[in-house]
């Protein structure tokens, strides 16, 4: 392995151990479930995303890094997808947004319909 592979490697490890530790921070400081959605959506997604990175360059086995840079997509591709859906979730099930929140875009959220209850949908 060259010293630049391993100083971006080790660059990536560095970036992604930082903002792993961000999106941590912001879970557990940030006021209500729709900002801690954000610090996981993004930082936590963009560490991992460095991390498998960083393994992938350092290994240098195709096995290795095509597992790596697939498992690095599909994070990227689903994690924007779970936190909409979550945050919808919450949203449907009436989690009061924080006192600070100026806009409120979505309005309160509907009222629950008795007969999809039963129903389960």
């Amino acid at each position: 392995m060259t010293a630049l592979a391993e100083g971006v490697a080790a660059g990536l490890l560095v970036v992604g151990s930082v903002l792993t530790l961000l999106a941590t921070v912001g879970v557990l400081r940030l006021p209500d479930v729709y900002t801690r959605m954000s610090a996981t959506s993004k930082a936590a997604t963009l560490g991992v995303g460095c991390v498998l990175l960083a393994g992938a360059l350092t290994f240098r086995e195709a096995g290795v890094s095509l597992r790596a840079v697939a498992t690095a997509a599909f994070l990227m591709l689903t994690a924007p997808v779970a936190a909409h859906m979550l945050g919808r979730a919450a949203w449907l099930s009436g989690v009061p947004f924080w006192s600070g929140t100026r806009v409120n875009e979505l309005g309160a959220p509907p009222e629950s319909d008795p007969a999809q209850e039963s129903t389960g949908r």
